[in-house]
């Protein structure tokens, strides 16, 4: 009997999250969950009172950020790159709350009608996944990844800030259109990452220097290539478009199969962002080695399996368009047992760094680069120092082998 009264207990609470997230809270009725869940109106009266107590009952039950939050802390322990670690967890909290845009529209909208009760669960809730963040801050303050004792704000502020731009983001994203706030979600990251690591807005050093640029070997890139070819059609297009094209996996989730555009003469990508494009070509060549031809190479071959009639580029198992959390998943099977230069494992930031810093390498000028990769002159001038060093590293070497 208990087990039977938890069934049906928890899928009206799922059978509740789902109408909720696909037509928001107010649109839906207590009938149509009890119908959802299979069970009688009266049913659901009976474990929760009314729709509110069963909202109250979502939220204290489905937090939102909680699993996330105590993956970060555990990323606190084995984790070398504190970027890397707030980069996924804002990743991965983003595309948590892209999942129900209807309720967190419903919450901030309809949050006046709510009971007492409903708006302190909420709270809660926040407050808990805050707090696993704020460990996870701590954490790396006593590692000294943090400039703690620089930054005038305890781990649980921090943690309190990163949340609440996160949410910020969110609630701007899925109620209004056409603001010019940030370009795109990278870009939104890009820049929330930044606050948050040393040398930047929230430490007070002497000169603030730039991230330093960690590009691949090009064994290391021929190795990867040559694993995700292994792995599959997908999986060898996806790697080949990080690593011939640089495009980052926020890219990758918006590409659909009309913009990929391929002759005998050339092959482009056109990226999609909120309201325009940027073009960049696909590289046949990739750190000295040809990848097949504009018009036979990973993406076309992937492209020309397809059975299906999805007009996304890349897609999961289920046949739905693949997420950014995917494809960071399926890089890290692919790259497993792989280590860089330094000993660590390779990340696909690296990938677009070491596409940015081979082109500049094979001539092309600063400019031209900045209009294919859309960023700005300063993000940009980093990657010239590398490839000035790397330049010189090389005519140093065929210096030594003259007589």
């Amino acid at each position: 009997m208990s087990d039977s009264r938890h069934s049906t207990r928890q899928r009206l609470i799922d059978a509740a999250l789902e109408l909720f997230a696909a037509q928001g809270i107010t649109e839906t009725t207590t009938r149509q969950i009890a119908e959802a869940a299979e069970v009688n109106e009266v049913t659901l009266f009976r474990h929760f009172g009314n729709k509110h107590g069963l909202l109250l009952a979502v939220i204290k039950e489905v937090a939102v950020f909680m699993n996330l939050g105590q993956a970060l802390v555990q990323q606190a322990v084995c984790s070398s790159s504190l970027d890397q670690a707030l980069r996924d967890y804002a990743i991965a909290a983003l595309q948590t709350l892209e999942k129900v845009p209807e309720v967190v529209r419903s919450v901030i909208g309809e949050a006046g009608q709510y009971p007492l009760e409903n708006r302190q669960a909420l709270g809660q809730g926040l407050t808990q996944a805050n707090g696993y963040v704020a460990q996870y801050f701590a954490a790396v303050i006593d590692r000294g990844q943090l400039q703690g004792e620089q930054t005038p704000v305890s781990a649980a502020k921090l943690a309190s800030l990163l949340n609440s731009l996160l949410l910020g983001y969110a609630v701007i994203e899925f109620t209004s259109e056409f603001h010019e706030l940030w370009r795109d979600r990278d870009d939104f990251l890009e820049h929330l990452v930044r606050l948050f690591l040393p040398g930047d807005i929230l430490s007070v050093p002497s000169a603030v220097q730039p991230a330093p640029i960690n590009d691949l070997p090009a064994t290391l890139v021929h190795t990867i290539l040559q694993r995700a070819k292994k792995s599959g059609l997908q999986d060898y297009a996806l790697i080949y478009l990080l690593f011939g094209a640089g495009l980052s996996p926020g890219d990758l989730v918006r590409l659909e199969r009309s913009h990929h555009i391929s002759d005998a003469h050339q092959q482009i990508v056109q990226v999609p962002y909120d309201s325009s494009s940027r073009q960049v070509p696909i590289n046949q060549w990739i750190m000295g080695r040809r990848y097949g031809s504009y018009l036979r190479n990973p993406l076309t071959q992937w492209l020309k399996s397809r059975k299906d009639t999805q007009a996304a580029l890349f897609l999961n198992a289920a046949g739905t368009p693949l997420l950014e959390s995917e494809i960071r998943q399926r890089w890290q099977e692919i790259t497993t047992e792989q280590r860089t230069p330094t000993g660590h494992l390779p990340t696909p930031e690296q990938a677009q760094q070491t596409w940015c810093v081979d082109m500049l390498m094979r001539g092309i000028e600063p400019d031209s680069l900045l209009i294919l990769t859309g960023w700005d002159a300063a993000k940009l001038q980093p990657y010239i120092q590398r490839a000035k060093e790397k330049t010189a590293l090389e005519q140093a070497i065929q210096l030594d082998h003259k007589p």
